[in-house]
């Protein structure tokens, strides 16, 4: 299987709604959610057993550190995974406003996709 490249989605105006959140997480948290989706040659083969489909082709992969669920929300588009959305939620689902979220996100960037790429990464 080829790695999967992660698109991470950006506004039109440019802003990375999952970098500015992640940066804002206490450090360790930061590292577990960048550690969920890397650290292996396939990102996709990483993720097994941790992620989740929520609807509509929306995933969500969660990273939890001392009892909070960080959760990370994305989508395949061919080839790429698009990262979307994400939350703190101590909850056992994803508030459905994140997933409308998600949903929103993912039809923009499949109307157009070069416009809403943040960066690549292959993992």
């Amino acid at each position: 299987m080829p790695n999967t490249k992660v698109i991470l989605y950006c506004e039109e105006d440019g802003a990375c709604p999952f970098l500015e959140w992640i940066e804002q997480l206490p450090v360790k948290a930061q590292d577990k959610c960048w550690c969920a989706w890397s650290g292996s040659a396939n990102w996709v083969t990483n993720c097994v057993g941790r992620k989740r489909i929520c609807c509509d082709g929306i995933y969500e992969l969660r990273a939890s550190l001392l009892g909070i669920h960080y959760r990370i929300l994305y989508f395949f588009h061919g080839a790429v995974a698009a990262i979307v959305s994400h939350g703190i939620v101590k909850e056992r689902a994803v508030p459905p406003k994140e997933i409308d979220r998600a949903l929103e996100r993912k039809k923009r960037f499949e109307a157009n996709p070069a416009k809403h790429r943040q960066g690549e990464s292959t993992k």
